[in-house]
């Protein structure tokens, strides 16, 4: 039995195998439609990483010169910014007010007898030719006079040393800069040499950072520095100087690095904290793609070349720098290479696409 078709279906099912015999002669379906571009040569900051931590650029110890006495009254606390000759503290100063008077008043009676002493041997000088006093006598009026000189001298002395004593009772800022530390109480009896302030000098903090002894060549005094503290605030310096000796155990060497000042309770870095930044070397110029045309897989960077067959070649490379919105390729790849920009992740090696502009693309 035949059986007879309508010629539409007919016509259909020519068409099908038409379309049929057309994809098995031209290949497989594109895979995606891409984006692509060329590596371009920018130029890419150099920069030097390292750890460290902040550290006052210089702490002054303030401690008592005056032994045994009791301390009166304390002007500063922690965090407060002094000035030079500021007073901290003050001690008690009656006992050394009565040193003081005392030495002044034995300096006048010193004074009054060397005066006396003075009178003596001037009358004896002029009376040394007529012979009305013998020679013994006359030394004994010049001898008595030195005497009286000396004491004088000593007196002043003396009474120079109370007036030292007395101004130890106000103890000073030696240097303008921030309070770091405080032992000082009121009414505590202070032996001489005890620490009462520690002071930041001038509010200046350093960051000490730990670079490898193969890296020091290539870092200079006065290079710029940004450094990021442990609380996320970002500070800038400059290179002051680079420690002579490198650790025997570490193998790492101090480079100083000036901040800006601390800025008393406001600053935004603290001495102590931990810090990292970065040496700014200065400029090179890199080959650099669109940072989504590098796809990492398997703890490996990869791109993906079109060739002209229109099928893409998976190309191991490594990353570099970064910058913005771009990245740095150190190998793997050359200027003229066409370079997968958008949909990378999504290919597979060998993969055949559709290559479309990129204001078609969006």
């Amino acid at each position: 039995m035949t059986i007879r078709l309508p010629l539409f279906l007919l016509a259909l099912l020519c068409s099908v195998s038409a379309l049929a015999a057309d994809k098995t002669a031209t290949g497989a379906t594109p895979a995606l439609s891409v984006v692509t571009a060329q590596a371009t040569r920018s130029s890419l900051p150099m920069q030097l990483s390292a750890n460290g931590n902040i550290a006052a650029w210089q702490e002054a110890v303030i401690g008592s010169e005056s032994n045994g006495l009791r301390l009166v009254e304390v002007k500063v606390n922690v965090g407060d910014t002094v000035q030079a000759g500021q007073l901290l503290a003050r001690f008690s100063d009656e006992s050394i007010n009565a040193d003081v008077a005392q030495a002044r008043a034995s300096l006048m009676e010193a004074q009054a007898s060397a005066a006396d002493a003075s009178g003596n041997a001037a009358r004896a000088r002029t009376l040394q030719d007529t012979g009305a006093l013998s020679a013994q006598q006359i030394n004994q009026y010049l001898t008595t006079e030195q005497t009286a000189k000396a004491r004088v001298a000593s007196a002043k002395a003396t009474l120079e040393v109370q007036q030292v004593r007395l101004r130890h009772t106000r103890l000073v800022a030696p240097d303008r800069g921030i309070i770091s530390a405080r032992t000082a109480t009121v009414g505590a009896v202070v032996p001489a040499g005890s620490e009462l302030f520690r002071m930041i000098r001038q509010s200046r903090l350093e960051w000490r950072a730990e670079v490898i002894a193969a890296e020091l060549g290539r870092i200079r005094p006065g290079m710029p520095v940004s450094v990021v503290a442990a609380n996320g605030s970002t500070l800038t310096g400059k290179v002051r100087m680079i420690a002579p000796t490198v650790d025997l155990q570490t193998r790492t060497a101090l480079v100083y690095v000036d901040l800006q000042p601390a800025g008393g309770n406001n600053a935004p870095a603290r001495a102590g904290m931990f810090a990292r930044g970065d040496f700014a070397l200065g400029n090179s110029t890199a080959l650099t793609v669109p940072q989504q045309a590098v796809v990492v897989r398997d703890g490996f960077s990869y791109v993906f070349r079109l060739n002209a067959d229109q099928h893409v070649s998976q190309l191991k490379v490594k990353p570099g720098r970064r910058l913005a919105e771009r990245i740095e390729l150190l190998d793997g790849v050359t200027p003229e290479m066409a370079l997968v920009i958008t949909g990378a992740g999504f290919l597979n090696d060998g993969d055949l696409v559709r290559q479309v502009s990129a204001a078609a693309s969006r």
